[in-house]
């Protein structure tokens, strides 16, 4: 498994895709009572792939996900040709429409909401980001001058900006001087790193004690590192908000199979609403392909003010 976590750092894969990987590959060798990968070959995935289709009874994007474990698994960890794989039943993936808030349902969740988990989820519905991207924003992709926010190796590894609200501003302000303010006092302990990206840390190793670079949601405790002995100061932990969300989505009485990444559709869905054109949505929501995107279109369809044939009949 150590070969595996090496290969997907070499490739610059994200820490969830490694996790991911390690966690299918695992379940695979347990699966063929812990026979070496090499050993069972590359008609073992097509059993195991189909197991999890008819036994495991898992989703589409559940099963890809198996599925792409086990081929970067073979072709680029044991460097083993996988041909074709006969006989692979795929689940059929069901296309459905993104859960979207209205604007008075957003209003009355954020209104439950209070401190820290309530500037992230107004961040995430004001900016459209992932609450990934928000939790892992460093105080330099702040740019208040400019109403911008930088996001670093979102999801495919790329950069973007979107919307910094205004009326979040003052807000974001305090926040980056409590963070100057817990830097300081960690840099008095001799502590004051934050982790970098590995080829930044060997470039610029003294970056890592800069402001600059502090998470701009910090975690409340010091780690020390095993490996350089530093201090380090992570960022907060997604579960944080997404409790607080829910508890939000709770108090506020709305009946909604709604989760906090349904802020970044409702964001989308009101742009689009407002009449911002698709390829700006696109750009701010850093979707590869303009089809990701459309399916908003879909949705701001679907919630427009349509009068029932009912309704018309009894305004006769």
């Amino acid at each position: 498994m150590d070969q595996v976590s090496v290969v997907c750092r070499r490739r610059h894969l994200s820490r969830r895709t490694e996790q991911a990987y390690r966690f299918w590959i695992r379940r695979y060798i347990h699966f063929h009572s812990r026979q070496h990968p090499r050993v069972v070959g590359p008609p073992g995935i097509v059993a195991f792939i189909n197991h999890l289709a008819s036994v495991g009874a898992v989703s589409a994007s559940t099963q890809s996900q198996a599925l792409n474990a086990l081929l970067f698994l073979y072709r680029d960890v044991l460097e083993v040709d996988t041909g074709h794989l006969s006989g692979l039943r795929r689940i059929q993936r069901q296309d459905r429409l993104p859960v979207v808030l209205s604007v008075d349902e957003v209003a009355s969740i954020l209104a439950q909401m209070e401190g820290i988990t309530a500037l992230i989820a107004h961040l995430l519905y004001g900016s459209g980001l992932r609450v990934t991207e928000c939790m892992t924003l460093r105080v330099k992709d702040v740019d208040m001058g400019a109403g911008l926010i930088h996001v670093r190796a979102g999801k495919g590894g790329k950069d973007r900006t979107t919307l910094l609200p205004r009326q979040l501003e003052r807000l974001l302000q305090r926040q980056l001087l409590r963070v100057a303010g817990l830097h300081k006092q960690d840099l008095a302990r001799g502590a004051g790193f934050a982790p970098l990206p590995k080829a930044l840390e060997r470039k610029y190793s003294s970056a890592s004690q800069s402001l600059a670079w502090q998470y701009l949601f910090p975690s409340r405790v010091v780690r020390t590192c095993p490996k350089t002995g530093r201090r380090l100061r992570w960022h907060a932990s997604e579960s944080g908000v997404q409790v607080a969300f829910k508890a939000a989505l709770h108090q506020a009485g709305i009946a909604r199979h709604a989760s906090v990444h349904t802020l970044r559709h409702s964001f989308a869905t009101h742009l689009l609403a407002a009449g911002t054109d698709i390829r700006t949505i696109q750009l701010l929501l850093g979707h590869r392909n303009l089809k990701t995107t459309m399916i908003y279109t879909h949705v701001e369809q679907a919630i427009r003010t349509t009068v029932s044939p009912l309704d018309r009949l009894h305004a006769r």
